[in-house]
């Protein structure tokens, strides 16, 4: 069974770069965790990617596992597979929960994306992402309500699932 991130918070994140992970999302870390027993800490990657990206994207063993067969699937040397490695296995940290349920985020991720005294968890499905407070509100909340006023007041953002259905 696939478990999926669901939710938003803040938490605050110390001078040593320790946030706690959100209950919810520790649950769904181990259950995705092929190696995680009772009493284990869940193992999960943070993608941080290229110049472009504002936010680390975490991934379960079980989804950064899948874009990772995908990814090997490529042709060995094209460019999409080198690209694709560079982005996902070359700018990414595998690491642990530790045993309070927090996430160590070192200095190189907090910089890059501007991480301060708290931190804005999302869930995104398989993943969930980590921004700074105040640049998801300007970039991502704010194209998600420019987004949604173009559209009816009636408008039901289900009729995409039925799009997506009808392209399978």
């Amino acid at each position: 069974m696939v478990r999926r991130f669901r939710g938003e918070s803040h938490h605050k994140v110390d001078a040593k770069g320790r946030v706690s992970i959100p209950a919810s999302f520790r649950r769904v870390l181990e259950a995705s965790d092929p190696n995680w027993r009772e009493g284990d800490t869940p193992e999960l990657v943070i993608v941080y990617g290229d110049h472009r990206r504002a936010y680390l994207e975490v991934y379960t063993v079980e989804a950064i596992n899948e874009v990772d067969d995908k990814i090997a699937k490529l042709g060995r040397g094209t460019p999409q597979r080198k690209l694709l490695q560079r982005l996902y296995q070359g700018q990414s940290l595998p690491t642990s929960v530790d045993d309070t349920g927090r996430l160590v985020l070192p200095q190189k991720l907090r910089e890059k994306i501007g991480l301060k005294n708290e931190a804005f968890f999302i869930a995104a499905g398989d993943t969930f992402q980590i921004w700074n407070p105040e640049t998801y509100e300007q970039e991502e909340l704010a194209k998600t309500e420019e987004w949604l006023d173009e559209l009816p007041d009636d408008f039901d953002p289900l009729v995409y699932l039925d799009k997506a259905a009808d392209e399978e």
